[in-house]
């Protein structure tokens, strides 16, 4: 028998995954979810989740600082971190902090659930929370930018483009999942 999980807890700075989260999980438990640290706490101190999902960063704020805020103060709460910029020493990191699991991004929501909850049952769709091209091309070329602490010029030659078409891929919002 797995972990029982009623009220799941996402953090992340960005809607489009908030909303993938409410969308593909709400049909097993309740999900709250929030864009920032501090909006996180309140919930989790209201709320009481069983299970947090936390984004390594989120805006300015660590999501290793919000994890040890949460096992501090919800001890029972078993809190996962998730991130693009995923290392061994931020998974190390993070399970002294007290994450019970940490995987590195991209992943479905529900396979972190599934995982969570060791639910051996697949996924009816496997494909529901894919991201798209356009999107997997974003999040690589925020992560060599802030691999180059926003150095453009250093980016694009990393990238192997123009630095013109980097800024002109910048200028565009994030696209949807």
């Amino acid at each position: 028998m797995g972990v029982v999980v009623r009220t799941v807890l996402v953090v992340d700075d960005e809607q489009t995954l908030l909303a993938a989260a409410r969308r593909t999980m709400a049909a097993s438990c309740t999900v709250i979810t929030a864009p920032d640290v501090y909006e996180a706490l309140k919930l989790a101190r209201d709320l009481r989740p069983e299970l947090a999902i936390i984004d390594l960063r989120i805006n300015e704020d660590s999501g290793l600082e919000l994890l040890r805020s949460l096992k501090q103060e919800l001890p029972s709460t078993i809190v996962v971190l998730y991130s693009g910029y995923m290392s061994l020493s931020t998974a190390v990191a993070a399970a002294r902090a007290g994450a019970e699991h940490v995987f590195p991004k991209p992943i479905t929501f529900k396979e972190i659930l599934r995982r969570v909850t060791n639910d051996n049952e697949p996924d009816i769709d496997p494909l529901d929370d894919t991201p798209s091209l356009a999107r997997v091309e974003f999040d690589h070329i925020t992560r060599v930018l802030d691999d180059c602490n926003g150095n453009i010029s250093e980016a694009a030659r990393r990238l192997g483009i123009f630095r013109s078409t980097l800024q002109r891929r910048l200028r565009k919002y994030a696209p949807p999942k």
